[in-house]
């Protein structure tokens, strides 16, 4: 059997992470990065090469995985004479794993189309140690041809691949599992801080939180930053948090979705990071609230 090849576009944390896990199991990776430094980087420390452009990598690649944090972001990936569509080969496949609106991934669609290639929409849940673990949920949406062409790459990477139904569900489907992120992550800061104010260690708190029957994956892997915020490296700001509610708000008023929890989210998002900061953790809502009860 021929040797797989996966393009990763964009190396930002999950992107590195998806890259050093496909490189690690057996896959040629070929990596590409708006701030080519970083790419290089990464290359250099996985064993991966670079492409100097999108069309380069899609050109060299069975599967493209694009990871990149916007709408825009992905648009720009796609188009033009250096963009995905302009290169990729007939018979590959190019899985758009960022959290965008659905409708983006049917805009960029025809284009990769006409060169006999497929395409999903496979965004991802979980975290850089679970992409490293290869314990990923992706949610694909996109023809069932093409979501078993990619299968050998994404197996790989997941524990568990879903696929929704048409191009476009599988991005829905993440706004949907980040509406419940969101609104666990403020829960989690709410309930920590009040049992802090109530006189039980911080640490023994969260133990106790995460054991509950609101115990879900996220609790597991948030705690280091829960508990030590101020030496935690940063795993998803406050800001993409930010700009994922938004989606999740433009897609509800398009299909016609009562949220209010998700409003109450995206006004605690936006309290915090005039607080700490937009660069901060998504869990620095909880030193929000600290803060907020002292005045």
């Amino acid at each position: 059997m021929a040797e797989l090849c996966a393009a990763v576009l964009g190396t930002g944390r999950m992107g590195s992470a998806i890259a050093e896990r496909l490189a690690g199991r057996g896959i040629t990776v070929v990596v590409y990065n708006r701030s080519p430094e970083r790419a290089v980087a990464l290359a250099e420390r996985i064993g991966a090469t670079t492409a100097a452009t999108p069309a380069e990598a899609a050109a060299r690649a069975d599967v493209v995985i694009s990871m990149v944090a916007d709408d825009a972001a992905v648009r720009a990936l796609y188009d033009g004479p250096d963009g995905v569509a302009a290169g990729i080969r007939s018979g590959s496949v190019a899985a758009d794993m960022s959290t965008v609106m659905p409708d983006t991934i049917r805009a960029v669609a025809p284009a990769v189309r006409q060169r006999g290639a497929g395409i999903l929409d496979a965004p991802v849940s979980g975290s850089v140690a679970s992409t490293l673990a290869g314990e990923l949920t992706i949610m694909a949406g996109g023809a069932p041809g093409d979501l078993e062409r990619a299968r050998p790459i994404l197996d790989r990477l997941a524990r568990r691949v879903f696929h929704l139904g048409d191009l476009g569900t599988g991005a829905a489907m993440k706004l949907a599992v980040n509406t419940l992120i969101f609104g666990l992550n403020g829960a989690v800061a709410e309930g920590l801080v009040l049992a802090e104010r109530n006189g039980i260690d911080r640490a023994l708190a969260y133990d106790v939180l995460a054991a509950s029957a609101a115990g879900a994956p996220m609790v597991g892997y948030k705690r280091a930053a829960f508990i030590d915020p101020d030496v935690t490296p940063v795993a998803f700001s406050l800001a993409l948090a930010d700009k994922d509610l938004l989606l999740i708000r433009q897609l509800a008023d398009a299909s016609g979705t009562a949220m209010p929890q998700a409003a109450v989210n995206l006004a605690t998002i936006r309290a915090a990071e005039a607080s700490v900061g937009a660069d901060a953790d998504f869990s620095m809502v909880a030193s929000h609230l600290r803060e907020e009860g002292r005045r």
